[in-house]
């Protein structure tokens, strides 16, 4: 039983439950943190400007992350289509529910385009693939030059996704 002192014209019973359940997110956001994504680990500070500076950061790369699975959900195991999901839910009470694509996904392993699916971490370690060298040759030692990898699909799909262009000169 959820409780709460706002009237129902404020705060529905469905909205109550569905402000519970999202603090499921938050615990989830906090254990990214802390452990396997961003590993950020106790840092001690002392002086009050610090301490804020130190969790103005880690919520910084939290949004960040964030923003990057949200973006990047049609190539990863994560659900794209909430709205979707949301619709076979009986009430909001009642177990969520996947999208018949995010099923799909998972059962074949690729997406609709043909690419494999991946976790947030495999991408990433795709991703980390990609280089940006600084080369000189023998006929010239004072010229310099950079060279870049050219993207895989996977990888060229999640720039697009992000709407990056790797190719950008950056100086």
């Amino acid at each position: 039983m959820i409780r709460t002192s706002l009237a129902a014209k404020t705060l529905t019973d469905d909205a109550s439950v569905r402000a519970y359940k999202s603090l499921a997110q938050v615990e989830r956001a906090i254990r990214s943190i802390k452990t396997v994504d961003l590993q950020i680990r106790p840092i001690f500070h002392w002086a009050a400007p610090r301490v804020r500076a130190h969790v103005c950061l880690c919520m910084l790369a939290y949004y960040v992350e964030w923003h990057m699975r949200h973006s990047l959900a049609p190539m990863l195991y994560d659900d794209a289509d909430k709205d979707a999901a949301e619709a076979l839910r009986s009430s909001i009470v009642a177990k969520a529910q996947r999208s018949p694509s995010a099923i799909a996904k998972q059962t074949c392993g690729t997406t609709p385009d043909g690419l494999p699916v991946h976790s947030f971490q495999t991408l990433l370690a795709d991703l980390a693939t990609l280089a940006q060298n600084v080369v000189t040759t023998a006929l010239n030692p004072k010229h310099e030059f950079v060279l870049q990898t050219r993207p895989t699909t996977i990888q060229q799909k999640a720039f697009d996704l992000l709407g990056i262009n790797p190719h950008r000169r950056t100086q």
